[in-house]
């Protein structure tokens, strides 16, 4: 007999998934990979689970919920008013890369439709990178969208980008990097005593502002309700603790099985042409995301990687995480996430899903629903 958890979650399913990701953290953690409690658990996850074919996987939602509350609270923390004063003087030059991040994008999408058959309205759905859910939710709105299709290219790129940013950020490219993280080695260190009594109204204000915002249907709202709280708090001077790095790592293992889970190949025909398809379109975003970080360089004093996380299109949680392991600058890290982030939100999207509606874009009369047919099937 089945043991069934959280909403009828299967205990066996949810048992291998939580074995597979520590085993992987463990794995990852002893050959010296980079961000080994994130990598490892979505490498071991992923191919693990096909491994394992008679025990379905499972990742109760509770989980991610909380892993997310911990990432908005660990940068939040981060922000202090010199460096809101200095992120506002910067607000020209995050327009205008994310402007330049989503025409780079769009271009891709449109390689993607040429070389797939695909009609362009499903390649650029899967093409930009504004958060996995609320893409997907724009598809499920649009009409002739296929849904296989822009999953699959919205998690393979995020996995990839994922896992090759830290190796990138790591790497001889950026040099700078090995030195600051010697520099800031034994700079500020948590403790799980030292939480207490501080983390408790924080710990209220998280839970309760994600609540009320997943209510209102705000964007994320389990990691940027609590990042927008606690910043708030902190900025107003309510002290708040580090938290310890045992707990970061928990929140890696969590966010990593979450998104091991989420590509599922196997429901697309014609696998190999659209993994090499969304291979070429994630390095080509990479490649355009290392130019403007390079850009960045030249117009403001910030690191390299900091530069390169903050316009990475890997999402702002995960690029949070590489970010504290490096020791870049969380603060500016996140808020040139955020930034893109609310303006493919509130704009891009709107813009999007007028377009798609109004005036057909990616449509040729009638023609989008055989060409998905004969590209992919359902």
């Amino acid at each position: 007999m089945n043991v069934k958890i959280v909403k009828g979650i299967e205990m066996r399913g949810f048992l291998l998934t939580l074995m597979l990701a520590l085993a992987g953290g463990a794995v990852f953690l002893a050959v010296q990979m980079p961000v080994p409690w994130l990598l490892g658990p979505m490498v071991f996850v992923f191919a693990g689970t096909r491994f394992f074919r008679r025990v379905k996987p499972a990742w109760p939602q509770p989980l991610r919920h909380f892993a997310a509350v911990v990432i908005g609270y660990s940068l939040g923390i981060s922000f202090t008013k010199p460096i809101l004063t200095e992120m506002g003087s910067q607000l020209p030059t995050m327009l205008l890369l994310s402007v330049l991040l989503l025409l780079l994008c769009a271009g891709i999408a449109w390689m993607t439709a040429r070389l797939s058959g695909l009609p362009y309205r499903t390649a650029l759905m899967g093409s930009v990178p504004g958060g996995l859910s609320q893409m997907i939710l724009l598809a499920q709105e649009t009409r002739g969208i296929d849904m296989t299709v822009v999953v699959f290219l919205q998690v393979s790129r995020l996995m990839m980008i994922i896992f090759c940013v830290p190796l990138l950020v790591f790497s001889p490219l950026f040099g700078g990097v090995k030195h600051e993280i010697e520099a800031a080695a034994g700079a500020e260190s948590a403790s799980w005593m030292g939480l207490l009594p501080d983390i408790l109204p924080y710990a209220a204000a998280c839970v309760g502002i994600a609540l009320l915002a997943r209510k209102i249907r705000f964007p994320s709202p389990f990691l940027l309700g609590p990042m927008i709280v606690t910043a708030a708090l902190h900025l107003s001077g309510v002290p708040g603790p580090v938290l310890p790095n045992g707990l970061l790592d928990a929140a890696q293992v969590l966010i990593g099985a979450y998104v091991g889970l989420l590509l599922r190949p196997e429901e697309l025909e014609h696998k190999l042409k659209f993994a090499g398809i969304a291979l070429l379109s994630g390095a080509l975003l990479l490649g355009g995301a290392m130019g403007l970080s390079v850009l960045l360089v030249e117009l403001h004093p910030v690191s390299h990687a900091t530069a390169f996380l903050g316009m990475a299109p890997g999402g702002m949680d995960q690029m949070g995480f590489i970010g504290k392991e490096v020791h870049a600058d969380i603060a500016t890290v996140t808020v040139y996430q955020l930034f893109r982030t609310w303006f493919i939100f509130f704009a891009v999207i709107p813009l999007m899903r007028f377009g798609l509606k109004r005036f057909g874009i990616g449509r040729s009369r009638g023609e989008e629903t055989r060409r998905s047919a004969r590209s992919i099937g359902s």
